[in-house]
Parts: structure tokens; C-alpha cells; sequence
């Protein structure tokens, strides 16, 4: 079965820093786009950063300068690096991925289970 695991998160300090990673496992036949989401309580999910199978990066404009995505495509594995942390960061945050499972020949998106991520002094 495919699945998406997520590690890491937690609480920190404003200004301080964390890493989340998400691995991918199951049986896959490929993956393509994978990217970061978050909730905050009371408001809808956003997209945080996306990245492409070739590397190519996307950020939403509150996270640009201070967070990096990146992926290692040979470990199926996804990490947000989140530097100079704000308040206003704090929520849930999933993985997501497009993924083609060996069993059908369409892709899917995936997602994991969620990690908390509170940014408080």
C-alpha cells in the first residue's frame, strides 16, 4: 500500500528553526509534484511550497526567503527546512504527493497524516 510518513515538527521559539521530512513508501511507480500544506485553526488549508521531480520550487509569499523545500527523489523523501520561524507559522502540516501506484495507471494525490507545528515563546 502507498503511504506518506511524516517526521519532525514540534514546539520552537520565534525565531527559531525546524525540519519536517515525509517519505513516500509502497508500491509506487513513480512520483511526481510533492509539496508542503498547512492549517491553522480556524482557517483553510494553504499551500506552503511545491516542488517538482526535476527540482523546480514554488513558495507562497509568507514563507518565501525563510523556508526551503526539497526532495531526494532516490529516497522517495520530501523535507521542508523552516528557518527565522513566526507565530503566525503555527498550525498542521501535511505532505503531499502525486503519485502513480504500481497497481493502476492513473495518478493520485497523496497525503500524510499530519504533523503540528506551534511557534510560541
Amino acid at each position: 500500500q502507498v503511504q506518506l510518513v511524516q517526521s519532525g515538527g514540534g514546539l520552537v521559539q520565534p525565531g527559531g528553526s525546524l525540519r519536517l521530512s515525509c517519505a513516500a513508501s509502497g508500491s509506487i511507480f513513480s512520483i511526481n509534484d510533492m509539496a508542503w500544506y498547512r492549517q491553522a485553526p480556524g482557517k483553510q488549508r494553504e499551500l506552503v511550497a511545491a516542488v517538482t521531480r526535476g527540482g523546480s520550487t514554488n513558495y507562497a509569499d509568507p514563507v518565501k526567503g525563510r523556508f526551503t523545500i526539497s526532495r531526494d527523489n532516490a529516497k522517495n523523501t520530501v523535507y521542508l527546512q523552516m528557518n527565522s520561524l513566526k507565530p503566525e507559522d503555527t498550525g498542521v502540516y501535511y505532505c503531499n504527493a502525486e503519485i502513480r501506484p504500481d497497481w493502476r495507471p492513473k495518478q493520485y494525490d497523496y497525503w500524510g497524516q499530519g504533523t503540528q507545528v506551534t511557534v510560541s515563546s
